[in-house]
Order: structure tokens, then sequence, then C-alpha cells
């Protein structure tokens, strides 16, 4: 076969990917923009396709409140394009294909591979059908919690409306919402009671493990073994939620802070709601900018890591900064080989998490460095904005209802690198690379 109708053909499903989201948000915009989709005025151009990119990307990055500037038709455009950017418009396309009947060729089951995160090319159909199923499932189960918890406080047919907007909105990680953002000074503060910050936090957990690890987890009475992926995704989720939680607490209590009065259950709470929604949803029931410094460089951290891969979380994913790290402490100890129980890690899976965090972090790095040179802001706003983007979060120090058109693009672009960008930059290189016929002497250099 000639080099390059292979490099086409390998290429193909992160291309593909690439152009259905552009069409989406084409479409998104166009349906945002119409006049019944705003309130008092139809949406700008502009904000329609902001507001579109935001969705779609599971972002929540906002220059709108929707709850106040949205129609009930456009909360419902608003919704669908959060649900869309989730589950993956090729994961409903097939859904499509299979219910009018037409067959799903070779090309089409490796764009799906490649969008779910699994290695069996050919159970790729069983497990479409079981992750519509199961996301579902799982905002049906989050739907009835926050129903059940809210119908005394809106009624039972306005709270409906609320659960089931924002059960889903947590499980894609979108953390738009329809209670005109956090804290105690929104028009409409959105609810901070214990029970209503858990199951968010829970929705928020499922939809960011990633749909490989959430199979294993439907698997596990027929296969109670874990594969090596869920249990690094488990763990590292377990041990950055912990020490995030700690030390957003630590530094609410050490320092003044918007968490300063409150119980120290309470705080703790708030801490842990904070430290799990950094991790690519951006719910927040208290404003990001009224947090401790240390906090919000907490926050930070962990919103660069992000989520799981095959999920609807950004980032550099949780199980490149678990490579990268026992990489480090592989080499420190000298060792052969980084190793895992009794598994053993390629050098493929290293030199792919390396390449990640290089190209990550020069990609915000030039995204906060233009919204540096073109907008009126402060360094750490710069950089806090380009990681929530670029994560995927939604979480804000204020900047974004700021930022000027070219300022916009900058974020919306963040937004929908952090969304594709690690799944079309690994599928390409690793995809596309030749064995090269002629090796080279080695030759050290200082590091």
């Amino acid at each position: 076969m000639n080099r390059g109708v292979q490099r086409r053909r390998l290429v193909a499903p992160a291309v593909s990917i690439s152009l259905g989201l552009l069409g989406l948000i084409g479409a998104g915009t166009a349906l945002l923009a119409l006049p019944w989709s705003g309130t008092t005025r139809p949406l700008t151009l502009g904000e329609a396709a902001f507001t579109a990119v935001s969705a779609l990307t599971t972002t929540g990055l906002s220059t709108i409140q929707p709850g106040r500037d949205l129609s009930v038709f456009g909360q419902i455009v608003l919704l669908l394009l959060m649900q869309l950017g989730a589950i993956g418009f090729t994961v409903l396309a097939v859904a499509i294909f299979r219910l009018l009947g037409r067959r799903i060729t070779f090309a089409e089951r490796v764009t799906l591979r490649d969008a779910l995160g699994v290695v069996d090319l050919w159970a790729i159909m069983k497990l479409t059908q079981r992750v519509l199923l199961g996301v579902l499932a799982i905002e049906a189960l989050g739907t009835l919690l926050l129903w059940l918890n809210w119908a005394g406080s809106f009624g039972p047919a306005r709270a409906l409306y609320l659960a089931i907007f924002h059960s889903v909105s947590a499980f894609c990680n979108a953390s738009f919402d329809l209670f005109g953002g956090g804290g105690s000074t929104a028009t409409n503060p959105f609810p901070s009671d214990a029970f209503t910050l858990f199951v968010i936090a829970l929705m928020i957990a499922l939809g960011s493990i990633g749909i490989p690890v959430l199979a294993d987890l439907l698997d596990w009475r027929t296969h109670p073994r874990f594969t090596l992926h869920t249990k690094v995704t488990l763990g590292m989720w377990a041990i950055l939620t912990v020490i995030g939680t700690a030390l957003v607490l630590l530094s609410e209590s050490v320092r003044p802070s918007a968490f300063g009065d409150v119980p120290l259950d309470r705080r703790a709470l708030l801490a842990f709601f904070h430290v799990v929604a950094s991790r690519t949803s951006g719910f927040n029931v208290q404003p990001i900018a009224d947090l401790a410094p240390a906090s919000v460089l907490t926050l930070t951290g962990l919103m660069f890591i992000g989520g799981a891969p095959a999920s609807t979380a950004g980032g550099i994913r949780t199980s490149t900064f678990a490579v990268l790290v026992l990489a480090a402490g592989a080499y420190i100890r000298g060792a052969d080989e980084i190793r895992v129980g009794r598994r053993a890690i390629s050098r493929d899976t290293i030199q792919k998490a390396v390449a990640i965090l290089i190209v990550s972090v020069a990609v915000v790095t030039v995204g906060a460095w233009l919204l540096m040179l073109t907008q009126e802001t402060t360094f750490e706003n710069a950089l806090f904005e380009a990681v929530s983007a670029f994560a995927t979060c939604g979480f804000s120090l204020g900047l974004t209802g700021e930022l000027n058109g070219f300022g916009q693009l900058v974020v919306a672009l963040l937004m929908i690198w952090g969304h594709l960008g690690p799944l079309t930059l690994v599928a390409t290189i690793s995809q596309t690379r030749h064995p090269s016929p002629v090796s080279y002497p080695e030759e050290r250099i200082l590091v």
C-alpha cells in the first residue's frame, strides 16, 4: 500500500472527530443565535459561538448567564450541546446508524476505538450501546436525587427541570448552571447544602473517570479483576482528591478567606467539593477569586492534571500524570523499568506522556501570553484562565466576562484543543510513525 494512502487512512479518525466537532459548533452557534434563544435580547454571534464551543467541549466558561440570558428553548439547546460534547457525536451517529439498520464500517470502528479509548476493535459496538445506556442511567439517578432534594424548595415541576439540567451538566463536567453562579452575591445562588454538593460531586466523579473505567466497574460482578488502567485511574483520583482537599482546607484555615467563618466540617466539605470540581467540572458555590491564593494555586495544578482519558474531562489526564510520576520515581531509584504491581509500562507510553506534557505546557503558555498581550489582566488571572480553558474546567477568576473578541477566540481555541488535542496528538503521532531503516550511534548531552 502506498505510504501516503496509509497515512491518510490512519489520520482519518482524528480528523473526522475534529471536523465533526467543528460542524456541531456551527450548528450550535446558529441555534443559540436565534431570536427566541435569548430572553430580553438575542445573543450576539460572538456570545452564541463562545457558548456553543464551551458547551460542546464540556467546559462551562461563559460570557453570559444561562439562567438569565437564555430562554427555555436556549437552555434546552445548551443542554443538548453539553450532552453531545460528552458522549461524542461519533457515538451518537453510530447509534443512529444501528437503529436505521446501516452496517458500521471498519473505519468507523477505528474512529470509535480512538474516541472511547478501548483496545478491542470488535467489542466497540457492544461498548457503544452500553455507554449510551450507562450515561442515561447515571444522569437519571442524578436527576432523581436532585429532584427529591429540591422539590420542596422549587416545586415539583421546576425542581425536575433544574434536576435534569444540572445532572447532565455535572456528569458531562460542563458546569453550566441556571442559578447565576456561585457565592452568596449571586442573584440566585447555587444550592450549597451537603446533599446537593455530594450528588453533584458524585456525578462529576463518574463523568471524569472515563468510559473504560466505568465499563470495568459495571463488569465487576462477572469479571472481578480490574485492568491496570482502571487501578491507576481510581488510585490517582483518590490520591489527588485527598491531597487537594487537605491543601485547600489548610490554606483556607490559615489565611483569611471565604471559608474562614464557617465550621471546620463545612469548610472541609467546601474544600472537597471545589477540589472534585477542579478536575474539569468548574461548579463552584463560592467565587474562586475569594479563595486564598494558595487554594487558587492548588486548583490550578489540579485543573492542569484533569481527569481520565476517554472521559468528559480535560487536562493532560490522570494517567499521563501517573506515568510521569512513576517514570521520575523509577529513574531516581535507578530502576531499569517502570512497574505498577506486576506489570511494566512500555517505553512508548512514557514517550507519549512526555509529548503530551510538553505540548500542553506550550499551549497553555502561549494562550496565557496572548491573553496578557491583548487584555487588561494580570499574569495570575491570564494563567488561571488559560489552564481552565485548556482543562475544559470552567473555573474563572472573572476574566472571561471581560474578554474582547480576540480574547474570546484565544479561550475558545484553548477549549477546543483541551477537548481534542491529546486525542488527535497521540492518534496522529502513534499511528503515523514508521521505523527508520537507519540507526545512528548514541552520544550523551548534559541534562
